[in-house]
């Protein structure tokens, strides 16, 4: 088995596990290759939910340049929101994770189609 896709069944796990979410998998696999190289470094593969220069920079990189969204409030609530789901208490909140939430919560999957 390839280290992504052990990636993979791990991101799925948490989806199932700890946000109570059945993921596409097709779709979870779409996102996480998108996540590039950092899905293979332990810094760059989580997100620090509680540091807001990193929230803002998956806002500005993912959510506007990658999904094509607008500025706004709505992006930072529903980052939160996906981060309350996630459990702000977890230590190890998955960047592929956190991306697959936020693509299925803008109904952006046309993105990776």
């Amino acid at each position: 088995m390839s280290k992504r896709t052990e990636l993979i069944a791990k991101y799925a796990e948490d989806l199932k596990e700890k946000c109570k979410v059945n993921p596409d998998l097709k779709l979870l696999e779409k996102v996480t290759i998108g996540c590039g190289p950092a899905i293979y470094s332990a810094d760059s593969e989580t997100v620090a939910g509680s540091d807001p220069a990193e929230l803002e920079t998956v806002k500005k990189n993912f959510l506007i340049k990658k999904l094509g969204l607008a500025d706004g409030p709505k992006l930072t609530e529903a980052l939160n929101a996906v981060i309350d789901t996630y459990g702000r208490s977890e230590r190890n909140k998955y960047r592929a994770v956190i991306y697959y939430m936020l693509v299925k919560h803008f109904g952006k999957e046309s993105v990776y189609a």
